[in-house]
């Protein structure tokens, strides 16, 4: 029985959108938050950046090229840019929480106010493909300007506007509860458990083999862009 990826991990290769330009002229993806979940990239290939908005500092842009590495944590609003073909290992915390429903694209306050809506704009990768998705990445960056030009002029609005949408994200993942606790509890829980019971045992009694790999793996439209998530590795 499979027990999971390396330390209860989530593993994802993300190829950033770069078919079309997005409304401020970048290849990007959708802003958007995980309440609970950490997030780190290691960038496999290309080049571009990834933009981060948090209570504390605000705004910033950390540049990534080929060999570099970026973590940040839950309630940090990011986005991914391409500059040239940027492709990234995506390494989440709780066994890739995020991809199981903690995260919320930022498409501004007025799509929130609006349920119907807005789960019109998250279902159009389903529903109309790679389009959609493209389509929803536009809705996303229409709101998005919209937010840095708050933080270019208006920075009370821009914190209070960021607070607004991270706090709703994490009251509404929290309806989740008993179903994320699940899964932390098979993941990072069953490591953590996992690695204290080692102490106490010798190496060799925990010594099989599993791997996995990305070949085969289906591709599906993400949030940032085109994924392939490492599945459960199987003995080898």
């Amino acid at each position: 029985m499979s027990t999971g990826l390396l330390a209860g991990i989530g593993l994802t290769r993300l190829h950033v959108y770069d078919h079309r330009p997005a409304p401020d002229g970048t290849m990007s993806g959708c802003a958007h938050v995980h309440a609970f979940t950490d997030e780190a990239y290691y960038v496999i290939s290309g080049s571009g950046a990834v933009e981060l908005h948090d209570a504390e500092r605000g705004f910033r842009r950390v540049p990534l090229q080929a060999g570099d590495f970026v973590q940040f944590g839950p309630g940090t609003l990011h986005r991914s840019v391409s500059e040239g073909g940027l492709e990234v290992l995506a390494l989440m915390s709780n066994s890739g929480l995020a991809e199981r429903g903690d995260a919320r694209i930022y498409f501004g306050a007025a799509v929130d106010a609006d349920p119907a809506k807005f789960e019109h704009l998250r279902a159009l990768p389903r529903t109309h493909g790679l389009e959609g998705a493209l389509q929803r990445r536009d809705a996303s960056t229409h709101a998005y300007i919209a937010l840095l030009k708050l933080w270019q002029q208006d920075r009370a609005g821009y914190f209070t506007e960021l607070q607004r949408f991270v706090s709703l994200h994490r009251t509404l993942a929290a309806e989740h509860q008993p179903q994320y606790e699940a899964v932390i509890h098979s993941g990072p829980g069953h490591w953590l458990q996992r690695s204290l019971e080692r102490l106490h045992k010798p190496p060799a009694a925990d010594a099989n083999a599993v791997g996995a790999a990305l070949a085969g793996t289906p591709e599906t439209l993400g949030m940032c862009g085109l994924l392939r998530q490492v599945p459960d590795p199987t003995p080898v």
